[in-house]
This record gives structure tokens, C-alpha cells and sequence, in this order.
């Protein structure tokens, strides 16, 4: 399993320019090989292969003046830049033919040098390193501080520079996670539970326990809001307004970084003390297009079973997603009886086949549980941690090896 390691650096005014360069000429790789495969669809030829492309608009391209500054950038982002070309027309084709996972994808389109997100990648072949004095030597744009809020666990195989809306720097560092020594970190337990995700608690367990809604957005609105009327008052293309775009990007990046907080300190919790972990799956989409649309943003339930879900198969827990159609708040946890719909204004409600009193939402955290069928088989054996995308790591320091600086 591969895990995502993330930085705030804090570039000098020359290495800002270095990297808007490095920034600038993978962008245009990228395009220019969009481009390729678009004149090459249209005039019914093949798709040029990926060395193709890398001698015709890399090495080739180098020695035109038209794009000789390609050579004042490490070669290495250009080939990564390529290499995500590629990426994005197979998970395009994939998607026409029904073998990849998920949501659709579109066919990949061109970069704007405005994007909110810029980013370049490092690999180990462009030697980047890590100085004895902390700093991230990168090739062509030099020793760049970073801000090391914790130890990296292992040697780092690449690096990627990201640029935000909010004009802040990261660097993100890919390592390979060791299962075997994730797993000792979580000793096993016995226990289950049950969650039933809602806005006016973020989550109620099948415990009982409730866990408010931090309500993120919701509290930053009058700030955003003034922040965003201040914007719309300056002239496009000032540098006022350039400033007023920074400030609105920096209040929702703020927002974002407490629920993204939030989120991981909440998963991380959930899967220290459970062997078993019940969700439902929640039409988010669905639940996007009516007046609660705001406060399902703001709640963020997809990122945090996300969140789950990875840590789940990192640390060897059972996570089982029941069926959004599975009736769990018209169910009776006593007796199973099924009492019928009911409007979300009724927080709790009687049974009237048992007598039994019900908490709304903590019969509705019961049965997703035992729609699970988490309660006779919280003893099974851990689920395998399979193969999955590089994930941000949850909060905290870990341990790590003397040398891994050295990378």
C-alpha cells in the first residue's frame, strides 16, 4: 500500500520562479501530447506511443527555438508529465469500456496556466534528496525549507511539488506502507460498530454515542461571504483583484483543512477501536440537489468513508457498506418490525408492535450494524489490504528509520 506524506514549504523568491517555470513546461507537455493524439484521432492514425512522443516533444522540441526553454527544466518532470498523458486516456478508455471503477471520466483536456492547481513530480531518477540541514534539494530549482511536522516512516520513492489556490507550497512524498508493522501499531480487538452518518450529529454510533457536526463552512459563511463581496467589487485583471482572489482562496483552503482534520482525527479513532466498521452508503449526489445541498457539502461524508476505507485495509479492520435502501430508521432494532417512512423532523419515535422507545438516528446506527452482520462475525479474520491509491496520512508522528532523510 502506498501512503502520501505531505509538507508546507516555503520557497524563495528565486525557487518561486523556478518553479512557475517547471510549472509552466510540464503544462505545455502536457498539452502539446493531447494534442498529438487529437490531430492523430482526427486524421484516423494510431495514437503515437508514449517514446514517440518523448523524442518528438521533449528531445526534439529542445533544439527548436520555439521551445528551447523545455532545457531549462529537470527532463525528468517533462517525463512524468508524459506519463500522465498516458495515465489519463487509459483511465479515459477504461471508462468508455466499463473496466474501471467508479464515476465516468472524460476524455483528458487541455491545462490553463490559471488552474487553481499546479503541480510537477519528481522521481528518484532526478535525484532530489533531502540535505543534512532539512531542506528538499530539487534539480534546477535548488534547496527549498520545508516545515517537518513529522517523520517520514521510509525512504520516499518520489516527490510532488503542489501549488494551491491559495498560493501555499507542499511537497508530498509517496512511500510503500509496510502492513505487517501497520498492523502491530492496532492490536486487534473485539469490538463493532455501527455509524450512521446525518447533519444533525455528524455521527451516532450503534453505541450510542453521538459526535456533533462541526459545521465548518457554516461558521466561516459571514467571513466567506465578505470575502466574496469584496472580490466581486474589484476590476478583472487588477492586481487588487488579484489579492482579493488570494484572500477568498486562503478562507475556503482554512475551511477545508479543518474538515480534512477533523476527518482524519474522527476515522483514525473509529478504526483504533473497532475490529468492525459498519457505513451506509449514502446517495451524496442525491442529497447535493436538494436545500440541504450546503450542509451535505459541508458535512463531508464521502472524504471521511474514504478516509475509512483505506485505514480499514491498512490496519487489517473489516469495513462493510450496507445498501442505501436498506430501511435502518424505519426498522425497529428490537423487534425488526418495519414501521414505515418518516419526516426528518421526528427524532425519535415508538414502535408499535414492541412499545420500544427509539432514538432516530441510534436505531438507525443499530441496524446498520446488524444489516451488516458485523455481530456474528466480529472474530473473522482481517480483511488483506489490497492495492489502492496513494492516500494523504491521518495526523500524527510516527517513527522512522535514521536514514530515511538520506533518500
Amino acid at each position: 500500500m502506498q501512503l502520501r506524506y505531505a509538507f508546507r514549504v516555503y520557497p524563495d523568491a528565486g525557487q518561486r520562479v523556478a518553479l512557475a517555470r517547471a510549472f509552466g513546461c510540464a503544462r505545455v507537455v502536457f498539452n502539446d501530447a493531447i494534442r498529438a493524439r487529437e490531430d492523430a484521432r482526427r486524421a484516423g492514425q494510431p495514437f503515437p506511443t508514449v517514446a514517440v512522443l518523448s523524442r518528438t516533444l521533449i528531445t526534439e522540441a529542445k533544439q527548436t527555438a520555439e521551445r528551447a526553454w523545455l532545457s531549462e527544466v529537470s527532463a525528468v518532470v517533462l517525463q512524468q508529465s508524459l506519463r500522465d498523458a498516458e495515465t489519463a486516456y487509459r483511465n479515459f478508455f477504461n471508462s468508455l469500456k466499463g473496466t474501471r471503477k467508479g464515476p465516468k471520466v472524460g476524455a483528458p483536456r487541455f491545462k490553463s496556466r490559471k488552474d487553481a492547481r499546479q503541480s510537477v513530480r519528481f522521481t528518484a531518477n532526478a535525484r532530489w534528496r533531502v540535505t543534512g540541514s532539512g531542506r528538499l534539494c530539487l534539480p534546477k530549482i535548488g534547496a527549498v525549507k520545508v516545515k517537518w511536522s513529522r517523520t517520514l516512516p521510509a525512504t520516499p520513492s518520489s516527490v510532488t511539488i503542489v501549488k494551491d489556490a491559495a498560493d501555499r507550497y507542499f511537497a508530498s512524498f509517496v512511500i510503500d506502507a509496510d502492513p505487517a508493522a501497520d498492523r502491530t501499531r492496532m492490536p486487534a480487538t473485539d469490538r463493532t460498530v455501527g455509524i450512521d452518518l446525518g447533519l444533525t450529529h455528524f455521527a451516532v454510533l450503534s453505541d450510542g454515542t453521538k459526535i456533533d457536526s462541526p459545521r465548518f463552512l457554516r461558521r466561516a459563511e459571514k467571513k466567506l461571504k465578505k470575502a466574496q463581496r469584496e472580490l466581486s467589487r474589484k476590476q478583472k485583471g487588477s492586481k487588487n483583484r488579484d489579492k482579493a482572489r488570494l484572500k477568498v482562496a486562503r478562507a475556503h483552503a482554512k475551511v477545508a483543512d479543518a474538515r480534512r482534520e477533523f476527518h482524519h482525527q474522527l476515522s483514525t479513532k473509529l478504526i483504533s477501536e473497532n475490529q468492525g466498521i459498519a457505513v451506509e452508503d449514502l446517495s451524496v449526489k442525491g442529497l447535493a440537489r436538494t436545500r440541504l445541498a450546503k450542509s451535505v457539502h459541508d458535512a463531508g461524508w464521502a472524504s471521511f468513508i474514504g478516509m475509512l476505507t483505506y485505514k480499514a485495509k491498512r490496519y487489517g479492520r473489516t469495513m462493510v457498506t450496507i445498501g442505501r435502501f436498506e430501511p435502518t430508521s424505519q426498522t425497529c432494532s428490537t423487534c425488526g418490525t418495519v414501521d414505515g417512512p418518516k419526516p426528518l423532523n421526528v427524532r425519535e419515535w415508538i414502535c408499535t408492535a414492541c412499545g420500544a422507545l427509539h432514538d432516530r438516528d441510534h436505531n438507525a446506527a443499530i441496524n446498520v450494524k446488524t444489516a451488516a452482520g458485523l455481530a456474528a462475525s466480529a472474530c473473522r479474520a482481517p480483511v488483506r489490504p489490497g492495492v489502492i491509491p496513494a492516500q494523504r496520512e491521518e495526523t500524527g508522528s510516527h517513527g522512522f528509520p535514521t536514514d530515511a532523510r538520506a533518500a
